[in-house]
């Protein structure tokens, strides 16, 4: 599978244990925060606002928790500062992983994700080092067992995606950033349901992982700095077999 359709999966199902839960909760707070400072509270005006809250209605956030994040972000509960960062680098088996965050000391957060990736076999890079591998996309995916294949290829063109594989027992959708909102709504319309939904970095091209223990170290480290409370969201170009990615998940 492709780094970021694969990694997408993988997270959503982590989402459904309780500590997991509590920690992306924290972090959608904080998006919130930062994307209502920015452009203000009223979502129907704020379109990172508006992604924000369907992100946290998608990992079931209580609607309280949301308003209140909300108005830290504007002020009407104090204020509230975060950084946005990002880093770049290197993984085992060469795979470029980016990611960005949000932080409240930027002198904690560097030295933290360099640690990690020193520990996992990678390398922290210099800004630039791999971001221009990747691509901004909508990324929608969706069950094969969820549509068929035609009726999905042509609702999703008539709707904006430009592109849709399937890999695995997985539809691929992806769309211009300006699409996504459209694309979704026609699938909404439909009652085809989404497995992932969100605006992503899409790689170009796929580093392939061959064997067990370069996927294990890959998939650790991915796992590592999504357990970062500063990070937002990791993205990765690793390419790795059904079968190996069995051989991990056993």
């Amino acid at each position: 599978m492709s780094g970021h359709s694969h990694w997408a999966g993988i997270k959503y199902k982590k989402a459904a244990n309780d500590a997991k839960r509590g920690r992306i909760w924290s972090k959608i707070a904080r998006s919130i925060i930062v994307a209502a400072k920015a452009g203000g509270g009223d979502p129907t005006q704020n379109l990172t606002l508006r992604y924000a809250i369907d992100k946290a209605k998608a990992a079931n956030m209580p609607k309280d928790t949301i308003e209140k994040a909300i108005k830290k972000g504007t002020g009407e509960l104090g204020v509230v500062n975060y950084d946005e960062v990002l880093y770049e680098g290197y993984g085992p088996g060469g795979v470029a992983i980016m990611m960005d965050g949000l932080t409240d000391n930027r002198n904690r957060t560097g030295p933290e994700i360099k640690k990690i990736f020193e520990k996992r076999g990678g390398s922290l890079g210099a800004s630039g080092c791999v971001s221009w591998m990747f691509s901004k996309k909508g990324l929608i995916t969706i069950r094969t067992d969820a549509v068929g294949e035609n009726e999905l290829m042509e609702l999703a063109l008539s709707a904006g995606a430009d592109d849709m594989e399937q890999v695995g027992d997985i539809y691929e959708l992806t769309c211009d950033p300006a699409a996504y909102e459209q694309l979704k709504k026609a699938l909404r319309e439909r009652q085809i349901p989404m497995e992932v939904a969100e605006i992503s970095m899409v790689p170009q091209n796929n580093v392939p992982v061959k064997d067990v223990e370069t996927a294990k170290k890959v998939l650790g480290l991915m796992e590592e700095f999504e357990d970062h409370e500063d990070v937002q969201n990791v993205y990765a170009n690793f390419d790795i077999p059904d079968e190996i990615v069995k051989q991990v998940e056993e």
